[in-house]
């Protein structure tokens, strides 16, 4: 069985930058080993986008910090980490899950027997986002986050964000 890794939005800007947390600098290490413990084919990343115009969409509305606007260093995905990921494929997405993703992962599902783990942040918005999308996708798939790999918003709604996986049949490991 293939077990693919899906790194979530490991940017600036969510680990020290607009919307660092030190939750999220806390984990680096453990998302680099993570990610050495993969062959690069077998992972594939997310990158949180967002243009310009950030403060008059929905999201920025809400959210009213403006974080991983295209070219920004905040947008860019930590050095050491990116470094790991090179030539792993990267999807750009301009909201909280990535529909590509889950639609290229179901595809591998598809042909061959796969197993996914996520890691990333932040667990609270984009990690069980994107962890959700692929339950949906794919109910037979066991999907499981490494909380030791993740951070949220706040060390409460990370807790909250591994139990609602939980309940949805994401395996917390």
């Amino acid at each position: 069985m293939r077990k693919l890794l899906i790194v979530i939005d490991m940017q600036n800007d969510f680990i020290d930058g607009a919307l660092g947390t030190p939750e999220a600098v806390a984990i680096v290490e453990n998302v680099k080993a993570k990610i050495r413990s993969y062959p690069a084919a077998d992972i594939l990343a997310t990158k949180d986008t967002h243009e310009t115009h950030y403060l008059q969409t929905q999201e920025g509305k809400n959210l009213p910090v403006e974080h991983c606007i295209r070219g920004s260093k905040g947008w860019e995905i930590r050095e050491d980490i990116a470094e790991l990921l090179d030539g792993v494929k990267i999807y750009e997405k301009p909201t909280f899950g990535s529909v590509a993703m889950a639609l290229d992962v179901a595809e591998i599902s598809q042909s061959e027997e796969i197993e996914v783990e996520m890691v990333g942040l932040c667990t609270d918005i984009c990690v069980v986002s994107n962890a959700l999308l692929l339950k949906a996708m794919m109910p037979e798939v066991k999907i499981s986050v490494d909380a030791s790999c993740c951070a949220g918003v706040t060390p409460e709604s990370h807790e909250a964000a591994l139990e609602t996986m939980k309940m949805c049949q994401v395996a917390v490991e």
